[in-house]
């Protein structure tokens, strides 16, 4: 679910959004909404699509209590940008407060803007992302846990509340390069993936890294989503919106080129330079499913049995430039015509 900043929307309107989408959800079939945490990016800027969710265990815990059916996740949190011990307790509240629908979605970031922001090294990420998914587990399972770590040290704790979801809610990880397939495979997580750093086929190898090692795990894919009555309508209306958030993607990238603790200046210049020269129509061929619900439905299941996918993240509203009333119309389709046929065929959640 999007929770986008744009320029036509003050933050009012943009935290009613959010709380409006999350009702839909609730309303019609979808099993879930999930939050992405942003920082410091700002609608008139370039680089990252802004955004509100700068807390997203607060938002989370809003979108629990104003719903009863749909789960709750964080798509995702960084987590080397807090501390292990505090996000164990949030989690373990949230979960409680909301009777077991959360799940959390948890990655390191890849660009350095949010680290720069709080005054962390990101060359330091990798190992804080680790030790710190460590520490929240042993709080989570542990009556009382001592943990002496490269980054934290903890003698004697005791975490109360527990979470409600035993022994803690479902952890899914954001796998964006190639060699965090086979990291995440190797923890035993489940993944969260997307097409706006990578095309089907790198997609497709990356998996291969990842099933070798787990071979049971769950993936699901972030991927815009646009149903219309018509193909003319289902491109054209989503265009503009969706060409100002990949160049605003492709700004990020190459706006990180060389920072410290990044990986090969020469990979991300050399991404940023193809998000540069996309047109839409690759973008439609290979990162989009817009379309009528049948063209949609399609689609999704060729990505479904050629990733060996577990479920589907809906971008609604990529960019935050598509009028509401269109955004709510697209995800209605979406509802009624496409995913009754995706779940009739498989055991994917859209």
């Amino acid at each position: 679910m999007e929770c986008d900043y744009p320029p036509h929307l003050n933050q009012r309107q943009a935290f009613d959004e959010a709380f409006k989408m999350a009702h839909v959800a609730e309303d019609l079939t979808f099993d879930g909404v999930w939050l992405a945490e942003r920082h410091f990016a700002t609608p008139t800027g370039t680089g990252g699509v802004p955004s509100i969710v700068s807390a997203p265990m607060i938002l989370a815990t809003a979108i629990a209590e104003r719903t009863q059916r749909i789960r709750v996740g964080t798509g995702v949190l960084v987590l080397p940008l807090g501390h292990p011990i505090r996000m164990a307790e949030e989690v373990a509240t949230l979960d409680n407060i909301c009777e077991g629908r959360f799940d959390l979605g948890v990655g390191r970031s890849g660009f350095t803007r949010s680290y720069e922001g709080y005054d962390l090294p990101y060359e330091e990420s990798r190992n804080r992302f680790g030790e710190y998914l460590n520490v929240m587990k042993l709080a989570w399972t542990e009556d009382t846990f001592s943990h002496e770590g490269d980054t934290y040290t903890f003698k004697d704790v005791s975490v109360i509340p527990k979470p409600y979801q035993k022994p803690y809610p479902p952890i899914w990880a954001a796998a964006t390069t190639k060699p965090t397939f086979e990291l995440f495979g190797e923890m035993g997580l489940d993944i969260l993936v997307g097409l706006r750093g990578m095309s089907v086929i790198d997609l497709a190898d990356a998996i291969v890294d990842y099933r070798t090692v787990n071979p049971d795990g769950k993936i699901a894919l972030r991927i815009p989503i646009y149903v219309a009555d018509s193909m003319e309508q289902a491109h054209s209306e989503p265009q503009e919106s969706a060409m100002k958030a990949y160049a605003r993607l492709q700004q990020a990238f190459t706006g990180s080129v060389g920072r410290s603790g990044t990986e090969s200046g020469e990979e991300r210049a050399e991404r940023g330079e193809r998000l540069g020269a996309i047109t839409y129509d690759d973008l439609l061929r290979d990162r989009l499913a817009y379309g009528t619900p049948d063209v949609v439905t399609e689609r999704l299941i060729e990505l479904r049995d050629t990733l060996g996918l577990s479920g589907f993240i809906m971008e609604s509203n990529v960019g935050g430039g598509i009028p509401s009333e269109r955004v709510l119309k697209s995800v209605n389709l979406f509802s009624e015509e496409v995913a009754p046929k995706i779940r009739q065929t498989t055991n994917v959640n859209p």
